[in-house]
């Protein structure tokens, strides 16, 4: 009788195990994907460090076709660059970060990509909130940063930076470009004239002029006339009156 009542007891035990280990699974599942990051150089101040990101599937109807990341402080977009990527990605820089995509994986395949980045910001953690697009359209965004180590259900990925190397310095910000030769401003011209104002008073004057110098021009032809018929009527004066003095004599 002992020994039955210690195999029920058993068995119990043994099937509340189980329900409790199907309990903690199902509970895990939801929470089970996730995105993080990694650098080559966890370092504030590092130079052109390494970040890895994962993000991994969670749907399991289609697979991922883009992510969204906004940087940190810190961080310009025009400050990363495109390491490694699933074939065919690319990398296009956002006013805030940068997104990354190309076709679609394959339904169940995680994103792994790399960037480079000039410098980390002297910070002691970096939060890299992103977004995951499906080729569904669906989307899920891990863009909770977590605060006095409490838990939030979809965590940005976390870099946690270590201390600066002795000495380490933040890079100086990239020159001005200097100005293109068209864009130099020409030297000064000497002035020329200014055009009328209104051509039809420009025209009139031309008029004007022309009347007056054809004028001119009558009048002195007139005078050379008149000069002449004078000269011709002496001439006849003198000679009716050498005609006349001849008859008389005679």
């Amino acid at each position: 009788m002992n020994g039955t009542h210690t195999r029920r007891r058993l068995r119990r035990l043994g099937i509340a195990a189980v329900g409790a280990v199907v309990v903690v699974g199902v509970a895990a599942g939801p929470a089970a994907a996730h995105a993080e990051v990694t650098a080559s150089d966890p370092r504030a101040l590092a130079e052109n460090v390494t970040l890895s990101f994962t993000s991994e599937a969670e749907s399991e109807t289609a697979g991922i076709s883009e992510l969204r990341v906004v940087l940190p402080q810190g961080i310009a977009p025009d400050a990363v660059t495109l390491k490694d990527a699933p074939k065919e990605w690319k990398l296009t820089a956002t006013p805030d970060g940068y997104a990354i995509g190309g076709p679609a994986l394959a339904t169940g395949t995680d994103a792994e990509y790399s960037v480079t980045v000039r410098q980390l910001p002297d910070e002691k953690s970096l939060a890299f909130k992103t977004l995951e697009t499906y080729g569904d359209g669906k989307i899920s965004r891990w863009i909770e940063v977590p605060t006095d180590g409490e838990k939030v259900d979809n965590p940005a990925p976390l870099l946690k930076l270590r201390a600066a190397a002795p000495g380490a310095k933040p890079i100086a910000p990239s020159p001005a470009p200097s100005p293109s030769p068209s864009a130099v401003v020409p030297s000064a011209q000497p002035p020329t004239a200014a055009p009328s104002a209104d051509p039809v008073a420009a025209a009139g004057a031309g008029e004007d002029a022309q009347a007056t110098s054809g004028k001119a021009a009558g009048s002195s032809t007139g005078a050379v006339v008149g000069a002449i018929a004078a000269v011709l009527l002496s001439a006849a004066a003198g000679s009716f009156w050498w005609v006349r003095r001849n008859r008389s004599q005679a």
